[in-house]
């Protein structure tokens, strides 16, 4: 994970949930608002005649009534921004393009539009972390979701840093949320004129929507949910079909899991803070009453097929990391379990923890022993990695990346980790109101 653990930044968050609303919610044409009060974000807001020059990195709102010629059009204001919501961590602001702001008055226009929209548009940039599933959901679609669906769809999207791997990982839902093809700010050398742009992007918490910050939509993390149900049920009605025609083509007889068995899906990872008893994991849970698939995404697994394995799933079990954010494709009222190995108790409750039970997620953490990490084997009984993991964290986040999330494995003390397993399956089979078998264990 690419985020701070760092006492600095816990003072932060703390402080930064009493944030206000949007400062910029409603502004008179001609004008140009920022809004800076928030320790996540800027966010900066133009109505009236907007208009794009990548060559300099501007955006101008002209304002009608000037009297100088268009050569010696006075600024008025001035503003920078860098359209990335990790305000608080320049040495990753400092990555991000950096857009200016101008309020000009003139008696014409210095650059005639090569393209008129009538909808607004939404400036971000796709930079910074961008490449970890945690904060391109957490810094980038969330936060889209947020400053965005005000419009109904009726919005354009101008991306700075455009990815083209991004776009087709995220269309399924950039098509829920804008009518429109983004645009590339860099690359699109022409002139985009719009009636009203929103540079960066408003955010709320760690993976949350906060239904107070809405202003009057009322909208929460379940709303989101929801459109991700709209954006990949079409591909997913779209996969079931491919395999149902490659299944009767071949003639091969399949065999359907049975629908008593809740099924658990066990998050697996390919680096460090693996599982590595995961093949007894699974034959306990199984032994439980439970229907057993492990997934394994990888960076190009299409994110519809990891929604369609979780979004049908009971449960979800994984270690702590970036991956954790599939949790948000699981059906509120599910169960997550997730494992949090020594040195990660504030950022697995803060990133993952709290998030899924806003969701509705029914949330169990399981603490690790000592004994249940590799680092049992690589230190003293009595060293404070061991023992006290919150003093090493203090020393800097380079520790606590170097020692507990980059060289730490997990190996699950199965009969400890078996009553969470067990809660979790009565938990199921209750809410599903079916009758119980006696578990086999």
């Amino acid at each position: 994970m690419l985020f701070s653990l760092t006492s600095t930044f816990s003072l932060f968050y703390e402080s930064e949930r009493g944030v206000k609303g949007f400062l910029c919610f409603s502004i008179p044409n001609d004008t140009l608002c920022c809004d800076r009060s928030s320790t996540r974000s800027d966010t900066c807001v133009m109505k009236g005649d907007v208009r794009t020059h990548p060559a300099s990195s501007s955006i101008t709102l002209y304002r009608s009534g000037g009297t100088a010629p268009f050569d010696e059009e006075e600024v008025i204001q001035h503003e920078k921004i860098r359209p990335y919501t990790r305000k608080w961590e320049a040495h990753v602001m400092d990555t991000i393009d950096e857009l200016d702001l101008l309020v000009r008055s003139g008696s014409a226009p210095h650059h005639a539009c090569d393209v008129r929209h009538d909808v607004p548009a939404v400036f971000f940039s796709t930079g910074g972390f961008t490449g970890n599933l945690y904060h391109e959901f957490n810094d980038g679609i969330i936060p889209l979701y947020i400053t965005s669906q005000e419009f109904n769809k009726k919005v354009v999207f101008v991306i700075l840093e455009y990815h083209n791997w991004w776009i087709t990982k995220y269309g399924d839902i950039l098509s829920q949320l804008s009518d429109f093809p983004p645009i590339d700010f860099s690359r699109d050398t022409r002139v985009h004129c719009f009636p009203e742009a929103i540079m960066g992007l408003r955010i709320h918490d760690e993976l949350s929507v906060d239904p107070a910050l809405m202003e009057g939509k009322n909208r929460t993390i379940s709303d989101f949910h929801d459109l991700l149900d709209r954006s990949y049920l079409p591909r997913i009605s779209s996969l079931v079909q491919d395999e149902e025609r490659e299944v009767a083509e071949a003639g091969i007889v399949t065999r359907e899991r049975s629908l008593t068995r809740p099924k658990l899906v066990i998050v697996a990872r390919n680096g460090s803070r693996a599982i590595t008893n995961q093949d007894a994991l699974v034959k306990l849970a199984e032994d439980i009453g439970f229907f057993v698939e492990v997934l394994r995404p990888e960076r190009s697994t299409e994110l519809a097929k990891i929604y369609r394995v979780l979004n049908s799933s009971d449960v979800m079990v994984g270690v702590h990391g970036a991956a954790m954010t599939h949790f948000l494709f699981m059906k509120p009222g599910s169960v997550f379990i997730q494992v949090i190995p020594l040195g990660t108790d504030w950022a697995a409750a803060t990133y993952y923890g709290e998030p899924a039970m806003k969701l509705g997620l029914n949330y169990i953490g399981y603490k690790i022993l000592a004994k249940e990490s590799s680092l049992y084997q690589d230190y003293s009984k009595d060293d404070p990695i061991l023992m006290d993991p919150d003093s090493v964290n203090k020393k800097g986040w380079e520790f606590t990346k170097k020692i507990y999330l980059d060289s730490q494995d997990v190996r699950l003390d199965l009969r400890r980790f078996q009553k969470r397993l067990l809660r979790a399956y009565y938990f199921t089979r209750a809410r599903k109101n079916r009758p119980l078998r006696r578990p086999s264990v």
